[in-house]
């Protein structure tokens, strides 16, 4: 929440989008005067206002509010802030309880009130708001703007409060801007990872598990390909792969001290007479269990613990969002031991790691370091120490001006490096994280013996590549549209035979492939070929080998591509190492 607050902050757009949003609820408010106003803030890609109205509006309202607002932008009335006492604000709000319970979330922080006016008490268009703005002079200055959705939202995301109608819309400065972006959306939407998982089958949701995937066979393909490469790249590297248990005494948590920041968003079990167990959230105290369950030598570090083990956080549902958001995840996680001696070396090989993994997808990334945030474990000092370090090793890896900082955005016990993704509509996505944690390694009071003889406290590093798999996967899926890579792709080969008297030769070709590991299907189905074509085309397999007769007779296929090309009739062995070699350095071409 305050990384978004930080970088709504540092938007020009921010005073258009609030003061288009002022707009919208007084537009609504004179369509539907017995309304309720709720609230509603700017956001990253535009605003949305939160309204209690027994009426239910549909996307088919859009146009009339539209109208007004526009007719509220064209008489180009003054926006203006005004300071008023709580005494006043709760007198103006009375008969709105939603804006009297905000006034008592402002008065518990201590902070001023204000509100913003669009036009004058008394004339045609007027409004006055619980605000702290910032805003544009005059409604003129908003010069495009579109609603785009409308969706129920509980009030402050509570699921046991009153269900509202949020309005969601966005504003530009000019038109073609604004088009540009409802261009983006537009192909955002045809990518939408819920829709193409449905459509191939990758997954499922269903209420009884909110926010838990059902991978599906083809799903879980994806899922392997990902966890195998993951293992086999970072045995390479000395990283020993462990899982731990899922359910956990509370004291675990209480000593690594998740337990006071992060107990509301586990599920507890309570088994009753003080014995009160947590579903584990993180891998974190797990791996320090590992690490202190026997004696430690200098020499074993650094000691890569890894863990792909499922984890589970309870979401409320308002903020469930497919795979982008879910309560049952997993992590290609690792608990890194080492000496102070040992961190830029550590980090570097860990940079690295994330260059490989991120290329081969071809996304483009950037680091962004976060600092103590409010709250936080252990002294200043050794905060200081570890930032300072980050610094000078993100300078050395990407230059000073190669990575950005978001202050108080660390994790609790230390300073991290989070690794944020650009997909390819430009959207950024934070994926992995890299933390320094001095604190940890205290709590657990973990040591081990140094050259000399003395007990030493390690540095653990806490680190991501992917990040959450399933997040992953949901971006995998909009990044590609759901035309994976080879390696990755479910079914990575489709055979059709021309007629029934192929089957048989389709058959033996199957057999031929699958013993080279190639994922391959053959479609029998009582359909024309032109079909069968478009329906391996519809669920983006990579490779569709036509056979007929002349191909039986050549032992060879002919090739179609799912972009469509036609490569022609070739010998099947020389498809096969083709097709090998793609897999095999996990490139992005199909030929």
């Amino acid at each position: 929440m305050l990384e978004e607050i930080q970088k709504l902050n540092k938007d020009s757009l921010l005073p258009l989008r609030h003061s288009a949003e002022h707009v919208l609820h007084l537009a609504m408010q004179e369509l539907y005067p017995s309304l309720k106003k709720v609230m509603g803030p700017a956001i990253e890609t535009g605003f949305y206002f939160d309204f209690d109205l027994d009426e239910s509006i549909t996307p088919e309202d859009f146009a009339k509010v539209e109208k007004r607002m526009q007719e509220i932008i064209d008489a180009n009335l003054p926006i203006k802030k005004h300071e008023v006492s709580m005494e006043e604000a709760r007198e103006i709000f009375a008969d709105n309880q939603y804006k009297l319970d905000w006034l008592d979330e402002i008065k518990e922080r201590g902070e001023d009130i204000t509100l913003y006016s669009i036009g004058k008490e008394g004339d045609e268009h007027y409004d006055l708001d619980l605000c702290s703005g910032p805003h544009v002079k005059h409604t003129e200055d908003i010069k495009a703007f579109k609603l785009l959705s409308v969706a129920g939202a509980y009030y402050k995301g509570d699921e046991n409060k009153k269900m509202l109608q949020r309005i969601y819309g966005t504003a530009f400065e000019n038109k073609e801007d604004l088009q540009k972006h409802l261009e983006m959306l537009e192909e955002a939407n045809k990518r939408n990872h819920r829709k193409i998982g449905k459509e191939l089958e990758l997954f499922m949701m269903h209420e009884t598990s909110p926010g838990s995937p059902y991978w599906l066979p083809k799903g879980m393909v994806i899922l392997n390909e990902l966890i195998n490469y993951w293992r086999v790249e970072h045995a390479k590297r000395g990283y020993k792969e462990t899982s731990t248990p899922l359910i956990n005494k509370k004291e675990l948590f209480e000593t690594s001290g998740h337990w006071d920041y992060y107990k509301d968003d586990m599920f507890v079990c309570d088994m009753g007479d003080d014995d009160i167990y947590g579903v584990k959230p993180m891998n974190c105290p797990n791996a320090m269990i590992i690490f202190g369950s026997k004696p430690r030598s200098y020499r074993e570090l650094p000691l890569r613990l890894s863990d792909a083990d499922t984890l589970h956080r309870h979401e409320k549902s308002g903020a469930l969002n497919g795979l982008l958001r879910v309560s049952s995840f997993r992590q290609d996680d690792s608990h890194n031991f080492i000496t102070t001696e040992q961190i830029k070396e550590e980090y570097a090989q860990i940079f690295d790691i994330a260059n490989q993994f991120y290329s081969v997808f071809n996304m483009d990334f950037k680091y962004r370091l976060g600092t103590r945030p409010e709250k936080y474990l252990g002294d200043i000092e050794a905060w200081d120490y570890a930032e300072k370090e980050l610094h000078e090793i993100l300078t050395e890896t990407v230059g000073k001006d190669g990575y950005s900082v978001e202050e108080g955005d660390g994790a609790f016990y230390g300073p991290k490096v989070d690794i944020i993704m650009k997909d390819v509509l430009g959207r950024d996505w934070q994926m992995g994280t890299i933390q320094l944690d001095f604190q940890l390694p205290e709590r657990f009071d973990l040591a081990y013996i140094d050259k000399d003889g003395s007990k030493k406290r390690p540095v653990v590093v806490h680190r991501v590549i992917y990040g959450s798999l399933e997040r992953f996967i949901g971006i995998l899926i909009e990044h590609f549209a759901g035309a994976f890579p080879v390696w990755l792709a479910p079914v990575q080969a489709v055979i059709i035979p021309i007629t029934d008297g192929q089957l048989d030769y389709a058959s033996s070709l199957k057999e031929k492939l699958s013993e080279e590991e190639i994922r391959v299907e053959i479609n029998d189905k009582d359909e024309s070929m032109q079909a069968k074509i478009r329906d391996a085309q519809m669920q983006k397999i990579p490779y569709m080998f036509i056979v007929g007769g002349r191909e039986e007779k050549a032992d060879e296929v002919s090739v179609r591509l799912r972009s469509e090309e036609d490569l022609g009739a070739k010998p099947i062995d020389e498809v096969i190492e083709k097709i090998k070699d793609i897999r095999l350095t996990k490139s992005l071409n199909l030929w």
